[in-house]
């Protein structure tokens, strides 16, 4: 069977790992992202009518200004970064299926003034015309280089994760950087555009039909399994 390698930030790292052992792949961890908190200002919690948070790392770099916003609902991007908002102590108002845009054109009315909570790099959203959006960024993923234990095992045929635009950014200039043959490596991506921004020349790229980390393992489970084809998806 192929191996398969996970390259997102701890704790996320380990999470996939577990779920992808568990289901008799060959994985193998390797982080090429830390995440570290930054400072931030919390507004004042009486112009913010609830929460958008695009990632669990927002809830666990926010520190104790988290809070002061106990009370507001939380808008969440998926089921992972909503149980642990809720695990927090947070009511959560929805739940998206990966992507925040969508979350957002679903926006109770009355919650007309959010505050979004996020890291140094994240995607553009469009809101309704009646929502205005109070950004805070909580924490930054640091790159990491290919360890060489990572280079070995990519000179042999693998099916690598992608989580995020920016990972796929990483790895291909990583890959480039160390001279690693990009005809071996299969990539399964979380959607279309973190599928785009890893480039070409891959032996194969494919993004999962809907953009969680169930849907993107299943992608990769079949990827080790069959051998990724020759075409990009």
């Amino acid at each position: 069977m192929t191996p398969l390698v996970i390259i997102r930030p701890q704790p996320g790292c380990d999470a996939t790992l577990s779920a992808a052992t568990a289901t008799q792949l060959d994985a193998r961890g390797f982080p090429l992202f830390t995440v570290s908190p930054m400072a931030w200002d919390p507004p004042d919690p009486d112009t913010i009518d609830a929460l958008l948070i695009g990632s669990a790392n927002s809830l666990r770099c926010g520190g104790d200004g988290l809070q002061r916003f106990i009370e507001k609902p939380v808008y969440a991007v998926g089921r992972a970064t909503a149980d642990i908002a809720r695990d927090a102590g947070f009511t959560i108002a929805a739940v998206g299926d990966g992507q925040l845009q969508p979350v957002l054109d679903r926006i109770d009315p009355a919650h007309r003034r959010l505050l979004r909570l996020a890291g140094l790099e994240r995607v553009n959203l469009s809101p309704p015309a009646s929502i205005t959006i109070l950004e805070r960024v909580l924490y930054a993923s640091n790159p990491r280089p290919i360890s060489q234990e990572l280079a070995e095992i990519l000179a042999f045929p693998a099916v690598v994760m992608l989580h995020s635009a920016v990972a796929a950014q990483h790895f291909a200039a990583e890959c480039k950087r160390l001279n690693i043959s990009r005809e071996r490596i299969a990539l399964a991506a979380i959607g279309p555009r973190v599928a785009d921004a890893a480039g070409i020349g891959w032996q194969a790229v494919k993004a999962a039909k809907t953009p969680n980390d169930t849907a993107l393992l299943a992608l990769a489970h079949d990827m080790c399994q069959n051998r990724a084809g020759s075409s990009a998806e």
